[in-house]
């Protein structure tokens, strides 16, 4: 049983880690085409910029989610310190992460409803 509980959490761990790189690499390429479109485009404002910024930190958060998830696969049949670390580590990376990009979306929200409203005068 153990047996199988081992070639169970290798192949899920593989799995999450390729999904964590398939994330990688849909937000890395929506990001290159978003960044293109405003190099040859129309004058992109700040708020657009960073709305494109703030959209990749969206997938790598996402991927972070994977990895991690990936990470505690592998630590539940043998976990040495260097997996434990790894995993805190990468649970430490996504909580900032997460917390700064919800602080700039927030900031980039209040920012919108403040040029969509009309301005007292």
């Amino acid at each position: 049983m153990h047996e199988l509980l081992e070639f169970v959490a290798r192949h899920l761990a593989t799995l999450l880690e390729a999904l964590a790189l398939i994330v990688i690499a849909i937000g890395a390429f929506e990001a290159t085409i978003n960044i293109a479109r405003m190099a040859w485009g129309r004058h992109a404002s700040n708020a657009d910029k960073r709305a494109v910024w703030l959209d990749f930190a969206r997938w790598l958060s996402a991927a972070l989610t994977f990895q991690l998830a990936a990470d505690i696969v592998q630590t539940t049949i043998a976990p040495t310190w260097d997996q434990i670390g790894r995993m805190a580590a990468l649970a430490a990376v996504r909580t900032f992460l997460t917390f700064f990009l919800d602080r700039d979306m927030e900031a980039i929200r209040r920012l919108q409803e403040s040029a969509r409203s009309p301005r007292a005068e």
